[in-house]
């Protein structure tokens, strides 16, 4: 699981997740992507590159979903591929983890 990171124009932290969300590729980058998203209130997740999420992966979205929640920030999902998308609502987490298919959308649904 690779990890990158950049601030978009409007200010909000832009994570790209690559690789597999499963217990090797959560571990790998748990400390990581959870201080990123601890740092700001606005958090889009790009999951273009997840291939495939176990409940770990789901673990470490909804700690950091929560922790930016708590703070009065968002955190959202941005183009998930089907496969993880049915994960995530499967789950009944979709609420917590919304997902969107284009970038203007995730960044106006994480500064609203």
């Amino acid at each position: 699981m690779d990890l990158a990171f950049e601030t978009l124009p409007s200010g909000a932290l832009c994570i790209a997740l690559n690789g597999r969300l499963d217990i090797a590729g959560a571990s790998a980058i748990e400390l990581r992507f959870t201080a990123l998203a601890a740092g700001h209130r606005s958090v889009v997740v790009d999951m273009q590159g997840v291939e495939f999420m176990a409940s770990m992966g789901l673990r470490l979205l909804v700690i950091a979903a929560r922790g930016a929640n708590s703070k009065g920030g968002r955190l959202v999902l941005w183009r998930p591929r089907p496969v993880v998308a049915e994960v995530i609502t499967t789950s009944g987490l979709d609420g917590l983890l919304p997902m969107v298919a284009e970038l203007s959308e995730a960044e106006s649904r994480v500064q609203a």
